[in-house]
């Protein structure tokens, strides 16, 4: 797509027709506001861009928004066109970022030659972005367009179509989930099955046999034979979520069917094989629990041949206003809720919050706001009213209250309180009630606590 910002509808026209004749798609606005809430959401191939937007002519409007544009989308060319050229404000903006300098009433011919320049030169013809598109890739529902995430997607295409474990990295929240499914879908295995583990919520007690299955009778409540985890997931794709949860006896155990692809059913003396496709995910550490002795170095090197690490959600900002989009677009057609519209002032205070929950805590905020706020354009305002800052150092005592609970009751609401805020994350929630994770594990179990 290219993009006009021109005040002169007859110059948008004109400009529009010569482009659209010559097989590119395009988009025109009048004023700077408009142009801008257009970069914030996607990046043109192309920008042709007046300098003057009111009675003056010294071309100050047009290098200012050059300057804000390259804030947003800094690869993308800009052609800067104005009645009053001069070399001085020529210089001044391919100095600022512009790709080239016309005069109006310019020739069609030669504007065309420049714009076919500008987009061979920086690489971002149509159809090589539409065959990067149609090349059969599945993003999965992944939302942005920022440079980090396409690096992701780069990496994604090379490893998917092999069979070699992956362990992706992240913060909480920041889609490691959707990163695997990416893989499985753009894989050989993706007719076969993907089968999604949290490990951080399977005890000590019970690995075994989720993981590998049981046989009747093979322990007290074993009252049927029961298919593991990875036995569903033969001839396809398992996705190992939060592995630093793992205690040592369940990374032991986990070891052995990733090196040799064999498991022993609970109750069963006969090894089975299974092909399978591993793609684990944490966002703990391992590196640093090798060292502590706390995770296995050979399990950490069978996992970790290939890495993908999803950067935080305020390394990656540009992609905000698009996941804002995309949530309250679900949100409106799941509830049957109108349309609802973000001021540019909204996108930039979006925009500039910290997000420690990172995605997960930008939806939940989008849809809270939303949901409470029934306006056709939500403003800054609605959104500084429902703005919630995690308290990283509240504790467990800024919790419901206990009044007339007993012991054991206070306990059980204080772990599932605890789970609640931290999302089911087995080690927040034990670093927070200040106990280890076998211990966490084993209470969880005696209140019987599903997680």
């Amino acid at each position: 797509m290219i993009l006009i910002i021109d005040d002169d509808s007859a110059i948008r026209a004109s400009l529009s027709l010569m482009l659209k004749r010559a097989g590119h798609d395009v988009k025109a606005v009048a004023m700077p506001r408009e142009a801008i809430e257009i970069v914030r959401q996607e990046a043109p191939q192309l920008i042709l861009m007046d300098m003057n937007f009111s009675l003056s002519t010294d071309g100050v409007e047009g290098l200012t928004l050059l300057k804000q544009v390259k804030v947003f989308q800094p690869d993308v060319p800009v052609i800067l066109m104005t009645a009053w050229g001069s070399i001085q404000l020529a210089v001044q903006g391919m100095q600022a970022g512009a790709f080239d300098f016309v005069t109006k009433p310019w020739q069609n011919v030669l504007l065309l030659q420049r714009i076919e320049t500008a987009l061979e030169l920086t690489g971002r013809k149509e159809k090589e972005e539409a065959a990067t598109v149609n090349d059969g890739f599945d993003r999965c529902g992944i939302v942005g367009e920022s440079k980090a995430l396409h690096d992701i997607f780069k990496i994604i295409r090379r490893i998917a179509p092999t069979n070699a474990p992956v362990l992706i990295t992240g913060e909480s929240g920041t889609g490691k989930e959707l990163i695997a499914e990416a893989i499985y879908r753009n894989s050989q295995r993706k007719k076969g099955p993907f089968v999604k583990v949290n490990l951080g919520g399977i005890s000590q007690s019970l690995f075994e046999s989720e993981m590998f299955g049981h046989k009747k009778g093979a322990f007290t409540d074993a009252s049927c034979d029961r298919i593991g985890r990875f036995e569903m997931a033969d001839k396809g794709t398992i996705f190992l979520d939060e592995l630093g949860e793992l205690d040592m006896s369940c990374q032991t155990k986990m070891l052995r069917v990733l090196q040799e692809q064999t498991f022993e059913v609970l109750g069963e003396s006969r090894p089975r094989k299974v092909d399978v496709r591993v793609v684990c995910a944490t966002n703990a550490n391992l590196p640093e629990m090798v060292q502590q002795h706390t995770f296995r170095e050979d399990l950490f090197y069978r996992v970790n041949l290939i890495t993908i690490h999803l950067p935080a959600l305020c390394e990656r900002r540009e992609d905000i206003p698009l996941l804002v989009r995309h949530f309250a677009k679900r949100l409106c057609e799941k509830n049957g809720l109108p349309k609802v519209e973000f001021s540019e002032g909204a996108m930039t205070y979006l925009s500039g919050l910290p997000y420690p929950g990172n995605i997960r805590e930008l939806k939940n905020f989008v849809e809270r706001t939303l949901l409470v706020c029934d306006k056709e354009v939500l403003e800054a305002e609605d959104f500084k009213q429902h703005y919630q800052p995690v308290q990283i150092t509240e504790t467990i005592n800024s919790m419901r209250s206990t009044e007339g609970m007993t012991l054991e009751e206070v306990e059980r609401q204080a772990i599932v309180d605890a789970l609640l805020k931290y999302d089911n994350n087995l080690t927040q929630v034990a670093q927070v009630l200040g106990i280890t994770r076998q211990s966490l594990y084993r209470r969880i179990e005696k209140f019987g606590i599903e997680l």
